[in-house]
């Protein structure tokens, strides 16, 4: 909740401050920029609504909980980028590339672009700091990390903050050759590069969240955790099935068959499976668990760790 909240207070000052440079500039790039600060203005509303959400506990007609809100919140958050920051964006830069040319002091805008820079590294540092700690945690690299992981929030915050950083540049360098050259296109330019950024983020995170709301299956290392924990309980002879999928952020859904040792009595067969119910249910990253016995006289079927869990 902290990454979002820095990134919330940063983008609603740099709005502000983005819409005064470009109503005093005339700049394109400065309305692209203004652009993109609103629309992450508002997205980081919605990933505080996400996350608010997803914390609801587990009701009679929610027995999963509410964690998968967060993937509805932050693919509406995804939308806005789309729509308001890339669309705003391109089609003021294809209008602005046959407009007169306007003179202007860019020095508020450049002023105003580097505050900018500060603020939205200050927001990126803090998202990454994040996602260092969880790839150290996972043992894998901090591009796997936040590509995989389940929290829709700190990956949204994450890459709108390094797309904040790279317009920011886009923006300085169209100001900057406009200047140099007195072609205004240079400019107008600068803002549709904005926007085009904008749309391949906006699009990329609409599909990861996407891909847990229909279903996105559980990170390979948690499934090989959890299928080598079964297999070494004493009363279980193997598992045939195993299937982990994600309800929300870092909350699995686990359903399973297993064969059980020995030839209990029905009774004592359920016994034995709610206590591995109840000691999977015990794992914070497991929010409910369901084993059932495998079909007598039927072999084990092969259960395979995934390879890759990006299906996006």
């Amino acid at each position: 909740m902290l990454t979002v909240i820095v990134a919330l207070t940063a983008n609603a000052i740099l709005a502000v401050l983005k819409t005064v440079a470009a109503v005093v500039t005339g700049s394109a790039s400065m309305v692209a920029e203004a652009s993109h600060s609103w629309a992450d203005t508002g997205n980081e509303i919605f990933l505080v609504v996400a996350e608010r959400r997803s914390d609801k506990p587990p009701d009679d007609e929610h027995p999963l909980g509410y964690g998968r809100a967060a993937y509805v919140w932050s693919m509406i958050a995804a939308f806005g980028l789309f729509a308001v920051g890339a669309a705003v964006s391109v089609i003021h830069g294809i209008q602005s590339l046959g407009a007169d040319e306007r003179d202007a002091d860019y020095l508020w805008a450049y002023l105003v672009l580097g505050a900018a820079f500060v603020l939205e590294g200050t927001s990126f540092l803090q998202a990454r700091r994040e996602v260092r700690r969880g790839a150290l945690s996972a043992k894998v690299s901090g591009a796997q990390f936040v590509d995989q992981t389940s929290d829709p929030t700190l990956r949204g915050v994450f890459f709108e903050d390094a797309a904040a950083l790279v317009g920011i540049v886009i923006a300085i360098s169209g100001l900057a050759l406009h200047q140099v050259t007195g072609d205004a296109a240079w400019d107008a330019i600068g803002s549709i590069l904005v926007g085009l950024l904008l749309g391949f983020i906006a699009i990329y995170l609409l599909r990861r969240n996407m891909a847990f709301l229909v279903g996105q299956v559980a990170d390979p290392r948690i499934y090989a955790s959890v299928l080598r924990w079964l297999e070494e309980r004493p009363e279980v002879q193997s598992v045939n099935t195993l299937h982990l999928e994600y309800v929300g952020p870092e909350r699995l859904f686990l359903v399973g068959s297993v064969d059980l040792v020995g030839d209990h009595v029905e009774s004592e067969a359920a016994e034995q499976l709610q206590r591995l119910e109840d000691e999977l249910a015990q794992r914070p990253d497991i929010m409910r668990a369901v084993l059932s016995l495998a079909a007598p006289g039927r072999p084990p079927s092969v259960v395979r760790v995934p390879g890759n869990i990006h299906d996006g």
